[in-house]
């Protein structure tokens, strides 16, 4: 349960901290001081969404930290997220002016949607939000689902993967397609099969068609120049050619190489040259022979390069077109031998569908039970809390049969399930959404919680103005309630009324303060002299006559008695 709160510049808050007790803690004061604030910062240690404009003016940033006390039950949870099992949690969420924020739980770094999950084990509340949530008849069905689960969790678990093998098998015939469908893909994987094959892509082959293609367009230029060069060193104005007039000079060399150190050296580099420009004449000659411009080879080339460039825009790189074709063949061997695969998945279909139905069927027996039950139980909590002429049912779909009910799968099942009230004498059962008043719908959530929080294990309950709609002895018998569910868990209520205050264990009172030229909002934690004040102000008599403070000490010891019966 929620031991303390500490919140620093949040709204009107500049800083607080509070201690909570173990059972009834009401929160009240003026409208606009701020109770709602203290509810957003509990939100947010339930993993609330966290916007900017939460944070206090001229703040950089804020910060909202709650300590709880784990129960055993819970530590259990606690380690499925990797925290260490402990006897406190504690959770601390800093914000800033940016929309950032970070959040630790234990010291543990979380998200919001992990913070939410965990919270949702340690904390309910009810507020506005889920009031107006019982308008969507799904929430008809979650909350049914709450207590069938308890007793009947296996069916759901079972439902839920019959339900993912009849998705997955649908998924595979429609991939398998009609037997027009899969004509049509076997002759599309056929065409791709035999184009990749015929054309006999090499590894390489891009690579050097590319080269051949650029050698191509510099054709006449290259062959001018290998010309020129080869006939540079084989002619000159005298007739001769660059090796014969090398090989005059060596001769002349070597008739004084021997005379001085650097003409022999000289006879040997030119020597050198001479063997170098023989080599390069050849290697010359050589490719001006292998120089092919032949019209078939261009077309050739142009053609095959084409090809190339056709198929990798289809299929991708070498790489990319061989496992395509891969791919592609064991795609068509699948089409070609699919009839008797298809047959076996329709079998398959059907058996499931079948099982879903089954399980269906048996999950809507055990909603009906579960809400024939539900049914008694809400009318004995609405009797105690001043509805006591209502009367209050689930009223089921029809069932499809088995043989139209594949429209209608789905892993929940087939039950569409809607809560009826009459909350009248001689008036009909009718929607409750559409007929229920604010007054009666915080009553209506209150019976819920009271019915829920005998199986569950949830030790701290918020509410937030369950007493939206209520006044004078509707609201001594929502307060009494509220003691009730106050006596074995920890209870946080936002409330405007007197008779809700009175049987407060802890109670704060929420005031709107303004001092240099800043708003403040402040919680005073008040006393046994403090609560009857309030308890009158509550009343609407404070301030008006003596009598108003003796009837609220007496609703306050009224209160402190009934709560010591329990």
């Amino acid at each position: 349960m929620l031991k303390r709160l500490h919140v620093k510049n949040l709204a009107l808050i500049s800083e607080l901290e509070l201690e909570f007790g173990d059972n009834l803690n009401v929160l009240s004061g003026e409208t606009g001081a701020g109770k709602s604030i203290v509810v957003d910062s509990l939100m947010l240690l339930l993993g609330a969404k966290y916007d900017k404009t939460y944070l206090r003016y001229g703040c950089d940033y804020g910060f909202v930290e709650g300590v709880f006390e784990v129960s055993d039950k819970q530590k259990e949870k606690l380690s499925d997220f990797g925290i260490d099992e402990d006897d406190v949690l504690i959770i601390g969420r800093k914000f800033g002016s940016d929309g950032k924020n970070d959040i630790r739980v234990n010291g543990k770094s979380f998200t919001a949607s992990m913070l939410k999950n965990l919270m949702s084990s340690f904390v309910d509340i009810y507020g506005q939000n889920e009031y107006q949530s019982l308008s969507r008849p799904s929430e008809h069905l979650r909350i049914i689902d709450y207590f069938v689960r308890t007793k009947s969790g296996q069916l759901f678990s079972a439902l839920e993967s019959e339900y993912f093998t009849y998705k997955r098998i649908c998924k595979e015939m429609n991939e398998l397609g009609n037997i027009s469908e899969r004509e049509k893909n076997i002759d599309i994987y056929k065409y791709q099969i035999d184009e990749i094959e015929q054309a006999k892509i090499l590894p390489d082959e891009e690579t050097e068609i590319v080269a051949k293609r650029k050698l191509f367009a510099s054709g006449e230029r290259i062959a001018t120049a290998l010309s020129e060069s080869i006939n540079a060193l084989n002619d000159n104005e005298n007739g001769e050619t660059a090796s014969s007039a090398v090989s005059n000079a060596l001769n002349a060399l070597s008739e004084i190489s021997d005379a001085k150190p650097v003409f022999s050296e000289l006879y040997e580099r030119l020597n050198s040259v001479s063997i170098e420009i023989d080599d390069i004449v050849e290697t010359i000659g050589e490719e001006i022979d292998g120089l092919n411009f032949d019209e078939r080879e261009i077309d050739r080339v142009e053609r095959r390069y084409d090809t190339i460039l056709s198929l990798k825009r289809k299929y991708g790189s070498f790489e990319k077109m061989t496992s395509y074709l891969e791919f592609a063949k064991q795609s068509l061997d699948k089409l070609e031998n699919c009839s008797q695969l298809y047959e076996k998945l329709e079998k398959d279909r059907e058996l499931s569908v079948n099982k879903i139905y089954e399980l269906s069927v048996k999950l809507s027996e055990e909603r009906k039970s579960v809400a024939k039950n539900l049914s008694k139980d809400i009318m004995n909590e609405l009797s105690e809390l001043g509805m006591e002429h209502s009367k209050f049912e689930v009223v089921f779909n029809e069932l499809p049969t088995l043989s139209e009910c594949e429209n209608f799968l789905s892993a929940k099942g087939l039950d569409k399930p809607e809560f009826y009230l009459s909350p009248n004498v001689g008036q009909p059962l009718k929607p409750l959404v559409k007929i229920i008043s604010g007054g009666e719908m915080s009553r209506f959530m209150l019976a819920l919680k009271v019915i829920t929080s005998k199986t569950d294990e949830i030790e701290t309950l918020i509410f937030d103005e369950i007493d939206t709609g209520i006044s004078g002895k509707i609201g001594q018998a929502v307060a009494q309630k509220l003691a009730k569910i106050a006596h074995g868990r920890q209870v946080l209520c936002v409330t405007h009324l007197a008779q809700i205050a009175a049987m407060a264990d802890c109670h704060f009172y929420i005031a709107k303060q303004v001092k240099d030229d800043a708003t403040y909002t402040e919680v005073l934690r008040l006393d046994e002299e403090g609560m009857v004040e309030e308890i009158s102000r509550l009343s609407g008599g404070k301030d008006i006559s003596s009598q108003a403070m003796e009837n609220a000490a007496q609703m306050k010891k009224w209160s402190n008695d009934f709560k010591a019966a329990l």
